[in-house]
């Protein structure tokens, strides 16, 4: 790796204190980044370095990520060359950020998939026999995540010492190195209670999902034992433990759950994230409305 992209993972690290996830992500666009001048201006690049990346070279790099990207992953790439570009004219490594005039494409306006509450209750109410541990974490994890909408990685990087079950409340750490405390539905308390009396010997510094070996469970491992669970009750495979979290603020919202309430309990640092939701709910009211209204029932 650079020299200098060592060091800015390390300012990201130390001074702006991002998750290692969020790291992870900046260097990875970053590599990709200065591969590309490797291979396109390696021997300029090793004689002057990153004082000779131009707009020209810039520009052929954001040709390349418009023939292979979307328009999300290009912002996200785009902000990284910034951000990498400011750390460069603070360390007096260039004497100008030829990034700061790059133009962002706009993001694409997605809706986000969610199940019905019908499909979360398919998907969530059929409890697995006792004795099958990995059934009962699985369903602990999903109960989990819709009950308090969590992210994933939020799940997965819980230990037992999070869970407080008496006080039916988790505390999580979310981007940013945020905590937040939630609370917890009578169903999660249920599964996560089943789930915990099973494993037996628990400490409050273990992960609180393991695999079968005892290591902490992946991400992967929990997007593929939801999709099992999916195609075993027929509900649609495509639907991600994100969904999940996308169907608890659906459904909040459209029982008249404040969206500010909303923002807090899904760890949103903006409202105008939160506001996609609004336009889910908005659809799914316009599609109950040309069922069941009179008129619009009329050929």
């Amino acid at each position: 790796m650079d020299t200098y992209l060592r060091q800015f993972g390390q300012h990201l690290v130390v001074e702006r204190n991002l998750s290692p996830r969020t790291v992870s992500a900046y260097l990875t666009d970053l590599e990709q980044f200065y591969s590309f001048i490797i291979r396109n201006d390696g021997d300029k690049f090793r004689i002057a370095g990153w004082q000779h990346v131009d707009h020209l070279l810039l520009r052929q790099y954001l040709a390349q990520l418009h023939k292979q990207c979307g328009r999300t992953s290009i912002a996200r790439k785009v902000s990284s060359v910034k951000v990498f570009f400011r750390f460069l004219l603070r360390e007096g490594v260039v004497e100008e950020s030829v990034a700061a005039t790059l133009l962002t494409p706009r993001r694409e306006n997605y809706l986000p998939k969610v199940l019905s509450a019908e499909q979360v209750g398919i998907l969530l109410d059929s409890s697995p026999p006792a004795k099958q541990i990995l059934l009962l974490r699985d369903l602990a994890i999903f109960e989990l995540i819709y009950s308090c909408g969590l992210r994933v990685s939020e799940v997965t990087e819980l230990n037992v010492a999070g869970i407080d079950l008496d006080s039916q409340q988790v505390k999580v750490v979310g981007k940013g190195n945020k905590e937040r405390l939630l609370p917890l539905g009578r169903q999660s308390c249920d599964a996560l209670s089943s789930y915990l009396r099973a494993r037996k010997k628990v400490e409050l510094s273990d992960p609180l999902f393991i695999n079968n070996r005892g290591g902490r469970l992946t991400a992967r491992s929990v997007q593929r034992n939801l999709k099992a669970r999916l195609l075993h009750f027929n509900l649609p495979a495509d639907v991600t433990p994100h969904a999940l979290r996308h169907s608890f603020a659906t459904h909040l919202l459209d029982a008249g759950a404040d969206l500010r309430v909303i923002q807090e309990l899904l760890g949103h640092a903006s409202l105008s994230t939160t506001q996609k939701y609004t336009k889910v709910s908005f659809s799914h009211l316009t599609e109950t409305y040309d069922k069941c209204h009179p008129r619009k029932r009329k050929k």
